[in-house]
């Protein structure tokens, strides 16, 4: 999909179709005016007839309408004025795409940018207007017999949009959608595919791609290192474990990084504390912090932000088997910190304590972990918000902002003392659970032992990163807010 802004007049561009608002009742939005008064009222004249009444999602298309050099006229209901929000300009983007689609035209000119939404500027707009039309056309087919074979006549969109920073805007957009489609298709890949190798690959792909510096830390590396903890959780797997580690340099060496890590169990049947077989064909997305951290890093060296940024991955299977670790075994992380594995299906936080500790040779100056950690953290917030943990203020409100912003919003959750109560052993220095209540927040609390010599943030995506049910499939986030954190923070630079 091609895409390039214009400032055009919608009767004066040569195009498929036009894509232009009406407001509840009948209210045509300033674009849609222009239009009208070059077709001597037509569209005044339609809905007066009661074709439409501008109600949220509601589309008409016009052929040849009377003065306009469009083949088409797409009229898109944006509901009332006054309620015109984010969510409604998201929600009239998608339904025109979807019209648009139907049709065979193969540009179209969407003037819906030019439309003003409560609290957000032009950028915005164009920003999320490019992230709904990659999105709209995302689909994952590469692993069937016979990929549907229709294809979209649609080929190239022009968004109306004037003002100093609007390109950079679409690129921006263009870029985190790519991000997110790296993202998608990674966890969207099954656990016979999607190996810790094949996560390796695909990173080094990343690397020469955009010239990034790379290393991939095999088993006797981490060995090495006393990544015990990590170690733990693969032992009951043939599929060798890996550590990715990506380093893109846009600022001064002088520059402290931002660090990303992202879990990446490429499957996880729990271990010994095996899970339920219902939906246990899920679990190929354990891997979804690891995609969305990749995809991030991808998005930020396609735009060039002025930022240094590591993404550390560590990967794994967790498998059931002869030599598996077992419920009550006792680690040691890299740390040096002792831990009993009281469930082996709380493997994630395994693998995080240790790849947050390698994070401290970058000596950064934020670390975020993305992780599918806790099923606690669905019951908490549902489909809707990420939980997000943070051991500094400042950290954590500049994420809840990027999230409000980028739409892929996250709630503060608490990490208080108390809760560290519940992770306490009789036999190491902690348990790797502690129990059934706020399981969500003890999780964190476990990583927040390992996070202390820096500022750092955890997101629990495990009802965010992908979809179940008849749209089951990754979503990509938290791809989104992670870039609009980055770039927030390169424009401050």
């Amino acid at each position: 999909m091609e895409f390039s802004i214009k400032t055009t007049l919608p009767e004066k561009q040569k195009t498929g179709c036009v894509v232009v608002g009406v407001f509840e009742s009948r209210k045509l939005t300033d674009l849609a005016k222009s239009l009208d008064e070059c077709s001597n009222g037509y569209l005044s004249d339609i809905l007066k007839q009661g074709d439409m009444e501008g109600k949220a999602g509601s589309t008409l298309l016009l052929h040849h309408v009377p003065g306009v050099l469009a083949e088409r006229v797409l009229l898109v209901g944006l509901g009332k004025a006054s309620e015109f929000s984010e969510k409604a300009y998201l929600d009239a983007i998608h339904a025109a795409l979807e019209a648009v689609r139907k049709t065979g035209a193969k540009d179209a000119y969407f003037c819906l940018t030019s439309t003003p939404v409560k609290d957000c500027d032009i950028e915005w707009n164009v920003y999320q207007a490019a992230l709904a039309v990659k999105d709209g056309f995302y689909h994952f087919d590469k692993l069937k017999s016979s990929p549907e074979k229709k294809k979209d006549a649609l080929k190239k969109i022009y968004l109306h949009a004037s003002g100093k920073r609007v390109e950079e805007a679409l690129l921006q957009g263009i870029a985190v959608a790519e991000g997110m489609k790296l993202a998608k298709d990674l966890g969207n890949l099954p656990g016979n595919v999607c190996t810790p190798t094949y996560l390796s690959t695909q990173a080094l792909d990343i690397a020469k791609e955009y010239k990034l510096d790379s290393r991939i830390l095999e088993k006797e590396d981490m060995q090495e290192l006393g990544m015990g903890s990590l170690l733990s959780v693969t032992r009951g797997s043939v599929e060798p474990p890996k550590l990715i580690v990506l380093e893109y340099k846009g600022a001064a060496k002088s520059k402290k990084p931002v660090v990303l890590v992202g879990k990446g169990i490429t499957f996880d049947t729990g271990g010994i504390s095996l899970k339920p077989g219902a939906d246990m064909d899920e679990m190929k997305y354990d891997m979804c912090g690891a995609a969305s951290v990749l995809g991030t890093i991808r998005a930020a060296a396609q735009m060039k932000l002025k930022l240094n940024i590591v993404a550390i991955v560590p990967s794994c299977e967790n498998m059931p088997s002869g030599s598996a670790t077992k419920p009550g075994d006792i680690v040691t992380s890299m740390s040096g910190q002792t831990i009993e594995v009281l469930n082996t299906d709380a493997e994630g936080r395994l693998i995080l304590c240790d790849a947050l500790t390698y994070a401290e040779k970058y000596e950064p100056e934020t670390v975020i972990d993305v992780a599918t950690l806790t099923g606690a953290c669905v019951i908490a917030l549902g489909h809707v918000a990420s939980g997000l943990y943070s051991n500094d203020e400042k950290l954590a409100a500049e994420l809840i902002e990027a999230g409000e912003k980028a739409r892929d919003r996250a709630w503060r959750m608490p990490l208080w003392d108390e809760y560290q109560e519940q992770l306490k052993s009789n036999f190491a220095d902690m348990g790797n659970i502690g129990g059934r209540p706020a399981g969500s927040v003890t999780a964190a609390c476990f990583l927040a032992r390992f996070t202390k010599k820096y500022r750092w943030a955890h997101l629990d995506v495990a009802g965010t990163a992908y979809r179940s049910g008849r749209h089951k499939g990754s979503t990509g986030r938290p791809v989104p807010l992670l870039c609009r954190f980055l770039i927030e923070r390169a424009d401050r630079a």
